[in-house]
């Protein structure tokens, strides 16, 4: 099976302009997440820009680019086309998210091995949540999963809810999961989903996960015990340095 990795990159970023740039470390975030991508299991890997500055970014550090269009809803979109502008075919995509510099490569293989299986068509990863605060937050979204690990549901509530359980207790006497950001596609079902019109739910929750649910694909959910650093405003930056430092640290 042949894997191509996808590294969807827009410029405008309402929160952070220009988030790939940012340098960290003396790098821009682009070049540590390309860097860290090289380094699974991925056949052939690009970022997917609408814009000349980032595309100029990765030329420099001999990365590969495709220019896409501006006006794509989402990194899933953005994918599509990035796809069909490669001049090699491949049997599943990667999409990888930009603002994630230091992303574990295992977690790269991890969707790789899921999305290898003949029965998967969409894959993406899950880990347990840990801290009371990140639970109640609606910026983590939160994943619950049947017996054969596919997703049932994706919230920005806190998933399952415990009935007749003080919400204090809740992190002491419940298993939740936040979803991680990474998903793997079989090439003919990434173009699948692009062409399909939002949904009542995803719109709902602003998910786009929950668009494939309601249109009855199923999604194959591994878990990690990674964490992930993600760069979402600028003081998200200095974030980032100290986990730099850290892992430097932790290297003999």
């Amino acid at each position: 099976m042949s894997i191509v990795g996808i590294i969807p990159a827009r410029y405008n970023s309402t929160r952070f302009p220009g988030k790939p740039l940012a340098l960290i470390k003396g790098k821009p975030m682009i070049q540590h997440v390309y860097e860290q991508a090289l380094k699974s299991r991925i056949d052939t890997l690009v970022v997917a820009t609408d814009d000349v500055r980032i595309a100029d970014a990765v030329m420099d550090f001999g990365g590969l680019y495709v220019l896409t269009d501006p006006n794509h809803r989402s990194g899933t979109d953005r994918c599509r086309e990035a796809l069909d502008l490669l001049e090699r075919q491949h049997d599943a995509v990667v999409n990888i998210q930009g603002d994630e510099p230091f992303i574990d490569p295992q977690q790269i293989n991890q969707v790789i091995e899921l999305i290898a299986r003949d029965d998967t068509c969409l894959a993406s990863l899950a880990k347990r949540i840990e801290d009371e605060e990140e639970l109640f937050s609606p910026n983590s979204v939160k994943v619950v999963m049947d017996k054969n690990g596919n997703a049932l549901y994706f919230s920005r509530n806190p998933i399952p809810f415990m009935r007749n359980i003080d919400t204090k207790e809740w992190m002491y006497k419940g298993v939740f999961y936040k979803h991680i950001g990474i998903y793997a596609y079989k090439a003919e079902t990434l173009r699948q989903i692009a062409g399909m019109p939002p949904t009542t739910l995803e719109l709902s929750e602003s998910l786009e996960q929950l668009r494939w649910l309601e249109n009855g694909l199923r999604i194959r959910i591994g878990i990690t015990q990674s964490e992930n650093v993600s760069i979402d405003i600028p003081n998200d930056i200095e974030k980032a340095e100290r986990f730099a430092q850290k892992q430097m640290i932790k290297q003999p």
